[in-house]
């Protein structure tokens, strides 16, 4: 394996999901610190998770090799994370009026619907060519 390749595979697999988790434990304490009622910690670590998922899958098509993992990834971003993001925004929806965090959290489970399958015809015509 080449130096670049090593750099690639540990940025696109240890140092992006690494930023992602200090930012939502960043967001977190913010939230804490707002001392927000019913702040959405558990329904933001999911959002993370699964805009992260689309943005490691998308990196992986393009800059990487595809691997079971990756299939894994995006059986999840198909199948499961429309459940899981839909049931957030459904939740999410009546109490948007709480906190920005709250709003975040209802645009960001709606907007899945959008940037999820922009992501996948983008990356299925890259993949292409």
């Amino acid at each position: 394996m080449t130096l670049k390749e090593i750099i690639i595979a540990l940025t696109i697999h240890l140092l992006i999901p690494l930023a992602g988790l200090l930012y939502f434990l960043q967001l977190k304490k913010r939230m804490k610190n707002e001392n927000i009622k019913d702040a959405p910690t558990a329904e933001l670590f999911i959002i993370f998770a699964t805009y992260g998922g689309i943005l490691l899958v998308a990196l992986t098509t393009i800059f990487w090799k595809w691997s079971g993992l990756a299939s894994l990834g995006t059986f999840y971003l198909i199948i499961v994370a429309p459940i899981i993001m839909g049931l957030i925004a459904y939740r999410n929806r009546q109490t948007k009026e709480k906190s920005k965090y709250h709003n975040w959290t209802y645009k960001s489970g709606v907007l899945y619907f959008a940037i999820a399958p922009i992501t996948f015809i983008f990356l299925f015509l890259v993949s292409k060519n």
